[in-house]
């Protein structure tokens, strides 16, 4: 990276970590009237967010980009409309700052205080989702965090029109603008010293594929919060409600492709196939989705194509499914354990003592009885919009809203008190 690259990005981080000391002691109402100004201001210049937009899905389709990966790229009125009501739905979300986490009196009568803070200048490296960039700034300034944006070079021209937008809304409402910037460089080089930028940045989110991730994880000095591919798995038991089972597959699947909780692989056991099988497949087929089967899944159509070693392991995040006969619900598990990422599994039974044991067993960040794999979402559950899915263990797991964005300090109260 030139100099003046690296000192772009690092100017930008400064004031990153100068606007963060100015929001995390604001009120409530100050931070909810500037995501209020950024919902309006979304809706009201859709036109030129949309016009951006069509650059960058344009010069990706001229580069044979996935028509999947177009879709999550793709913005229109009704999609800026949706991410603006989420920007709402965050400002009706309870400030997490300020929060008493635990608190109590000492023996020796000091008063202690557990309270959530905010973490400071959060950093988001992610990829073609352009909702990400308004999604991940609502929640950081509601949380009381400055913000640094560094999507794909694929969203540039999207992305800047956003943030422009984003910026002119905040310092509407009195909040400063370098609470929310777009990293600057098109380049991996500017990623990789945002990734250095210890003591500026406070932490990283990675959002997108494993190689994004791995590199994030693998490269960055400053504290890493790592989000998960989603291998997603739907597991119909014995006794599971086959209609059920089949409504369930396909909203799993063939709901929304591209996103990280549409399930990937299905696993049937062995004393239901014969009836559940055929019924997975043509409902399947309907849905436009491709079966890559085990021997025992290739017997009952030739339309199944032959799974190999790695599609137990692929996010396809297409209209494509790897599927498999079970003999129990321990072998349901074990192929799990060996082929999960640690998202999304899902269970369809009628039987509370196996659903009981399916919980138990599956060591994913979210799992299903008897619902979909599509539920598994920030909104879904009531966080407003996510920052991202976390499949680690440490801080945040799971769905990452408001709580997930701060971390703690204690507070001590004494009257007088030495030691």
């Amino acid at each position: 990276m030139t100099s003046s690259a690296s000192s772009a990005v690092l100017d930008t981080a400064r004031r990153a970590r100068e606007a963060a000391a100015l929001l995390a002691p604001l009120e409530r109402k100050v931070k909810d009237a500037a995501l209020l100004a950024i919902a309006d201001a979304l809706v009201a210049r859709s036109a030129e967010i949309v016009k951006a937009n069509a650059e960058d899905v344009a010069r990706a389709r001229e580069n044979g980009t996935p028509e999947s990966t177009v879709d999550r790229l793709t913005l229109t009125d009704e999609r800026v409309a949706a991410i603006a009501a989420d920007v709402r739905d965050v400002v009706g979300l309870p400030d997490p700052v300020g929060e008493v986490v635990r608190g109590s009196t000492l023996p020796n009568g000091l008063e202690l205080r557990q309270v959530r803070v905010p973490l400071g200048v959060v950093g988001i490296i992610y990829e073609a989702r352009p909702n990400v960039t308004v999604d991940a700034a609502a929640l950081c300034l509601k949380s009381g965090n400055a913000v640094l944006l560094r999507g794909s070079s694929s969203a540039y021209a999207s992305n800047t029109a956003l943030v422009g937008v984003l910026r002119d809304a905040v310092a509407s409402a009195g909040v400063p603008a370098d609470a929310v910037q777009l990293v600057p460089g098109e380049s991996r080089d500017s990623v990789t010293e945002l990734m250095r930028a210890r003591g500026l940045v406070d932490v990283l989110i990675p959002r997108g594929g494993a190689s994004l991730i791995r590199t994030v994880v693998e490269g960055s000095s400053v504290p890493v919060i790592e989000t998960g591919v989603g291998n997603c798995h739907v597991y119909v038991d014995a006794d599971a409600d086959l209609q059920m089972a089949v409504d369930i597959l396909v909203n799993s699947k063939a709901q929304r492709v591209s996103v990280c909780n549409s399930a990937e692989t299905l696993l049937v056991h062995a004393d239901i196939a014969d009836r559940f099988v055929p019924l997975a497949l043509a409902a399947l087929k309907d849905s436009g989705v491709t079966v890559h089967g085990d021997e025992a899944v290739q017997k009952f159509s030739a339309d199944v194509v032959p799974a190999t070693d790695e599609d137990w392991d692929v996010e396809y995040l297409s209209y494509d499914i790897a599927a498999a006969v079970v003999d129990s619900l321990d072998d349901a598990v074990a192929h799990i354990r060996r082929h999960s990422s640690g998202h999304t599994e899902a269970i369809v039974t009628r039987s509370q003592a196996e659903a009981r044991r399916f919980v138990r067993l599956v060591d994913s960040t979210a799992v299903m009885v008897n619902a979909s794999t599509r539920f598994t979402d920030g909104g879904q559950f009531g966080f407003g919009a996510e920052i991202g899915i976390s499949t680690q263990k440490l801080h945040a797991r799971g769905p990452m809203g408001l709580p997930e964005l701060t971390s703690t300090k204690y507070v001590v109260t004494g009257d007088g008190h030495v030691r």
